[in-house]
């Protein structure tokens, strides 16, 4: 029962740090792209293509972290009262 409550712990940490993590990634490469797109808007398309490459990664990553913990949550019962 313990190791349940433990589990759902690490789950929500890891979705929580996920998610700030990809907010503040996103946040940090949309501020850089509208400096460098200021700066230079003859490379506005490529820049932004670059971009939304890279916002995709990092939404992989947190989408990667999400099946993780939602792998342990399941392997652990978590999700199954006693």
């Amino acid at each position: 029962m313990e190791i349940q409550g433990l589990v759902a712990l690490a789950c929500g940490i890891i979705i929580g740090l996920g998610a700030v993590g990809a907010s503040i990634g996103i946040a940090l490469m949309g501020g850089k792209f509208l400096e460098s797109s200021a700066r230079q808007p003859e490379l506005m398309g490529k820049l932004q293509t670059s971009m939304f490459v890279l916002a995709g990664l990092i939404d992989a990553a947190f989408l990667i972290g999400a099946a993780i913990a939602l792998y342990f949550a399941i392997a652990n019962n978590t999700f199954v009262p006693a």
